[in-house]
């Protein structure tokens, strides 16, 4: 029935355009033809048709699908199919032309095949990101070597039909190849590893926050694929690092940081150590009246009592005693504070410590978590802080250490002029 319709249309052809090579263009033409219209039938009425299903449906994988034009894809077989079936029915060609038209559209079915395979696999990488787990475990490293294997394969396939040979006879030369497949994708092969590896040990996770000093990279990860890992910088500029990198180079990741729910402050002030003393009874008096010293003073003194009337030889000698100094109580009221601070986390390590004397001063380091990882809340929890210690530290007596500056100079040349 195919063939008489065939030769009903060319018996409108006028007698000189029969026979020959002008007719045999001429029914290829209309198998061509024939081919694109069901194309076009099939992508602007049926497509369609099925994507406005989808779009009512309450269903989710599907729009992931339609996304991912699987069904797009896989509908290109069928005017290939129609032009195979035609090349048979197309007069005047001969039998080994035939045959190398028949192979090429069974390449490109090959091809279709492969690109609908890799659209499965974007779809279930799509419908996998959308679970819970994804966040620690992304396969996007996975799916892309899943897809280079389906092209790679596709290929062999498509040269092998195109040659009229067995895949084997090309698979079996491959091996000869491997050195310089091993040097050409020599990046591609370690990334793999190295994407695994990152994967299985949870290295690396789409969200992390990671600082790789060696390619400038400070920021949240946006993408982990097979070859490349994207970074997003604070100042919004993008680093993509390869990923072996990641294995050749130390990295930081803040992970831990946010999973603990604290943020390190670790910071110090340097005290003038010309302004270290003992305090005076007036002083004591007056520190027992502040809110955050009152327990402090008060268990100190009775501390210091004790002690002073079991070993002090000599009660006119003050060196023999043990007495309260401004910096110790200082560093009292810092505690005291950062207990009483709403944006301190008190479950974490929690030190205000006394460093190594340098040529700046004494060094009063704090060293404690906020309940805040957010970036700016950090920042302004850490500022209120220090803020308040720099104010209240001449309360106590005490200088901070700064190198003195022109305007330091000019006032104390002035003193000396005057």
């Amino acid at each position: 029935m195919q063939e008489s319709f065939i030769d009903t249309l060319l018996t409108w052809l006028p007698e000189t355009l029969r026979g020959g090579l002008t007719e045999t263009l001429i029914a290829l033409a209309l198998v061509v033809a024939a081919a694109l219209l069901v194309h076009a039938i099939g992508r602007y009425v049926l497509l369609r048709f099925i994507h406005g299903l989808v779009k009512r449906s309450r269903i989710r994988w599907d729009d992931v699908i339609a996304e991912q034009k699987a069904v797009d894809r896989a509908w290109v077989i069928v005017p290939l199919l129609i032009v195979q079936v035609g090349l048979v029915l197309v007069p005047g060609v001969s039998p080994d032309v035939l045959g190398f038209l028949q192979r090429f559209v069974e390449a490109c079915m090959i091809l279709v095949v492969a690109r609908v395979v890799t659209a499965i696999l974007g779809t279930l990488h799509e419908i996998y990101l959308r679970m819970p787990r994804a966040a620690t475990r992304p396969i996007k490293s996975y799916v892309q070597l899943a897809t280079v294997f389906v092209y790679v394969v596709a290929g062999i396939f498509i040269v092998a039909r195109l040659a009229n040979e067995s895949p084997w006879f090309f698979v079996s030369g491959l091996g000869a190849m491997m050195a310089v497949v091993t040097l050409v994708f020599r990046d591609t092969l370690l990334s793999l590893v190295a994407g695994v590896q990152l994967t299985n040990n949870d290295l690396i996770r789409v969200g992390d926050w990671i600082e790789v000093p060696q390619f400038g990279a400070d920021g949240s990860v946006i993408d982990i694929a097979l070859n490349t890992v994207r970074v997003q910088n604070w100042d919004k500029t993008f680093t993509v690092i390869p990923t072996h990198k990641f294995l050749e180079n130390s990295f930081k990741n803040w992970r831990g940081m946010q999973e603990s729910g604290g943020r390190r402050i670790k910071r110090a002030i340097y005290v003038n150590m010309a302004s270290i003393r003992f305090l005076t009874e007036e002083e004591i008096d007056r520190f027992a009246k502040f809110a955050l010293l009152a327990d402090y003073i008060q268990e100190k003194k009775r501390e210091l009592e004790i002690f002073n009337a079991a070993y002090r030889r000599d009660p006119e000698m003050q060196v023999n005693a043990r007495r309260l100094t401004n910096v110790g109580t200082f560093r009292a009221y810092i505690v005291n504070y950062l207990r009483s601070h709403p944006g301190i986390h008190q479950d974490l390590t929690f030190l205000v410590r006394q460093l190594q004397p340098t040529p700046e001063g004494l060094p009063i380091e704090i060293y404690v978590f906020t309940n805040d990882t957010r970036w700016a809340v950090y920042e302004g929890i850490q500022a209120d802080i220090f803020d308040h210690i720099l104010a209240i530290a001449p309360e106590f007596g005490i200088r901070i250490y700064q190198r003195p500056a022109g305007h330091d100079v000019e006032t104390l040349l002035s003193e000396a002029l005057n």
